[in-house]
């Protein structure tokens, strides 16, 4: 029996129902993390030693998940995919991987991830590129590359992501999946490796709206290690859960017009043409959509903003990375000589292309020019999104320019607008607001999803907007060809 196909409600109703044991699951999904490491390389960590737990309850209590390896797992190895921290274990565990637990969550293993976050490919962490299970030839994005391929392929009902410009959401659309991240500071980010503090979010990825629902619902919670985290205890997610809902959505018009591209490839003009006919589709089930209009030289101004801030927070928080502290020790005589040892030969180029950004924007002649500038632009476009907020429910957008990108594709030179196409989730970073990807559609056999991004607390009408559309959709719980 394939049980890790299943949702975590038909789990927990079979583990109650004593027609199979957590034992039986841990073993399957310890079973099928094998197979798609050596087909995906999905994994830093397998887990061979899991253990069952008793069935309580609870919805969680015995079923099988990963946890992306920028999470803290105490006496687990936990790497944040870099060779900088190849063999660190640490000694305690993040709030949220607690909170789980004490749900009764079973972690199997630690997936794989762009080197600390940072990348939107899955191919820079240090264990090698993680392949996409609808097609091996197609990357997964990043950072949460091993956590979507894991869920997409069936080896659990979900996994732990985090998310600072796309992390979780654009890795769920190229894999057929769901990625949610709540409203920043809901899900405690102590014990998570800080990538850039004012955007990380902590997230889910899974295969529907009611798992994403039942799991950030035992993921939260406000902690006296995060000042950032905040009381959510009378929001309950699952609880709340709503397929019949109806509200007042947006759409950006610069961003989903086809005649805005003039270079677009087959797959950006079917892709735009699927999110249209799925607007037409929640029309009919009763949503009231109107396409608006967002200055174009803002929306330009995402990707640039999101490089500055990113940049900047990385190189700050990343600072203890020296060789000293932890992490593989050089034998240079001076610390200097050590810690440039160190970073020269673990870094991957990508982090010292940032950190050489991040540190040239902070110095004291180019802060304001760059970096302050960026924090403007920052609240311009969060004040615009609010804005909308006032009289739409949510903004509905397509998720990039397409499906699944290739490793060796040909890639076209990205316009402005282009760009924006491929970036525009970031904005759900730059306010905090809790943001929802779904499975949409189907491009040349490879999947395709839409994004739901409403205003910060209210997280619940976003997921019951989500819900409704995948109640009406084709996709909910599907597992990729390689996993089936």
């Amino acid at each position: 029996m394939n049980y890790m196909s299943k949702s975590i409600v038909e789990l927990h109703k079979l583990l109650k129902d004593g027609v199979v044991t957590s034992e039986d699951l841990i073993k399957e999904s310890l079973e099928k993390s094998h197979f798609v490491q050596d087909e995906y390389n999905a994994f830093v960590t397998i887990l061979d030693d899991a253990k069952g737990v008793p069935v309580t309850d609870d919805l969680l209590s015995g079923i099988p998940y990963g946890v992306k390896d920028n999470y803290s797992t105490k006496g687990v190895l936990s790497t944040g995919s870099s060779n900088t921290l190849r063999d660190y274990v640490p000694f305690f565990s993040a709030t949220a991987i607690l909170n789980l637990e004490s749900h009764g969550a079973v972690m199997v293993n630690k997936t794989v991830m762009d080197e600390f976050g940072m990348g939107g490919t899955g191919t820079t962490g240090h264990t090698g590129i993680v392949l996409n299970p609808w097609d091996k030839k197609r990357m997964c994005a990043g950072s949460s590359a091993g956590s979507a391929a894991a869920v997409a392929a069936g080896v659990y009902p979900y996994a732990t992501g985090s998310d600072t410009g796309d992390s979780i959401r654009k890795p769920a659309a190229y894999c057929g999946i769901v990625g949610y991240k709540p409203t920043y500071g809901m899900i405690s980010r102590y014990g998570l490796f800080p990538y850039a503090s004012s955007l990380d979010h902590c997230g889910v990825l899974t295969r529907s709206v009611e798992d994403a629902a039942i799991v950030v619902d035992a993921m939260k919670g406000i902690d006296k290690n995060d000042m950032t985290s905040w009381d959510s205890s009378n929001i309950k997610l699952y609880e709340s859960l709503d397929t019949h809902a109806k509200g007042k959505l947006c759409y950006v018009k610069e961003i989903c017009d086809i005649n805005n591209y003039p270079h677009a490839d087959e797959e950006l003009r079917l892709h735009l043409e699927n999110f249209m006919k799925v607007i037409d589709k929640c029309r009919a089930i009763g949503f009231e959509i109107e396409e608006v209009s967002v200055n174009q030289t803002l929306l330009n101004a995402i990707p640039a903003v999101y490089s500055v801030i990113s940049y900047a927070e990385a190189t700050s928080n990343m600072s203890n990375l020296t060789g000293i502290i932890f992490g593989p020790r050089s034998n240079k005589e001076t610390y200097i000589e050590m810690m440039k040892d160190y970073r020269t030969k673990n870094f991957s180029p990508l982090i010292k292309r940032r950190f050489v950004i991040g540190s040239y924007v902070l110095q004291a002649q180019n802060k304001d020019r760059y970096f302050h500038n960026a924090q403007r632009v920052r609240r311009l476009l969060v004040d615009k999104w609010k804005e909308l907020y006032k009289k739409y429910d949510a903004v509905i957008l397509p998720v990039g320019t397409g499906p699944a990108k290739l490793f060796d594709g040909k890639q076209e030179m990205l316009d402005e607008v282009n760009a924006v196409l491929e970036e525009h989730l970031q904005i759900g970073n730059f306010g905090g607001f809790p943001s929802i990807t779904i499975p949409s559609g189907f491009i040349n056999g490879l999947p395709v999803g839409l994004n739901v991004t409403g205003n910060c607390y209210e997280d619940s009408k976003v997921l019951n907007i989500a819900a409704t559309i995948e109640a009406n959709l084709e996709y909910k719980n599907q597992l990729a060809k390689g996993g089936k």
